[in-house]
């Protein structure tokens, strides 16, 4: 089975890609929803703990844990190092069921696939990428944005144009979003072609 690893800075249409990967019948993973729905349940104590006040009604208030974090950067790394080991932990029960399915091939939606080293664990990885400055015109119209969140976050993540360099597949979603699945059913099928001749064979 053939693992792909899908990433891109914010804004970049990552989480559009990733839809388009699974209306091509793509199995998904989506790190950004499995992190969701274990902010709704098993983590939300463990933040709280971590960040005191952050759980409202059961579940991590985001607004509150993001300007924990903001008056905290090293609060980080805390929140990492519990969140991820129960991403890491739906990831593979995903692949393992996936992989019990027969499925040729799935996609791992992973926002911070280089920063957290998760490209050891993929076979290709494809970033989604476009325009610095409709990069920036789409986070700042985003609700609660500000140019200082949006600063903070890039900080954190690893430069767009190193993840270019490292991809095997590039998607720009600077343009219109035909233009973008095309991209995406374009490398699902050279994929294809290369399972069946071999590319893959530790897949």
């Amino acid at each position: 089975m053939l693992t792909i690893g899908l990433t891109g800075s914010i804004a970049m249409g990552k989480s559009t890609a990733a839809k388009l990967f699974a209306e091509a019948g793509i199995p998904l993973n989506d790190s950004d929803a499995v992190v969701h729905d274990l902010y709704t349940g098993e983590a939300a104590p463990l933040v709280d703990a971590a960040f005191p006040g952050t759980m409202k009604d059961g579940a991590v208030d985001r607004h509150e844990l993001g300007r924990q974090l903001a008056l905290d950067p090293d609060g980080f790394k805390r929140l990492e190092a519990i969140v991820h080991p129960l991403v890491r932990k739906r990831e593979a029960e995903f692949l393992a069921r996936q992989r019990a399915a027969g499925a040729e091939m799935v996609l791992l939606d992973i926002p911070l696939l280089f920063e957290t080293g998760a490209e050891e664990r993929v076979d290709v990885i494809v970033v989604v990428s476009a325009d610095p400055q409709i990069q920036r015109e789409r986070v700042l119209a985003r609700e609660g944005m500000t140019e200082e969140k949006f600063e903070m976050i890039l900080a954190r993540q690893t430069p767009d144009a190193e993840k270019r360099r490292r991809a095997d597949y590039l998607i720009d979603s600077s343009k219109k979003i035909a233009v973008t699945k095309k991209r995406v059913l374009d490398i699902v099928a050279d994929l294809k072609t290369r399972i069946a001749k071999g590319d893959f064979r530790n897949a």
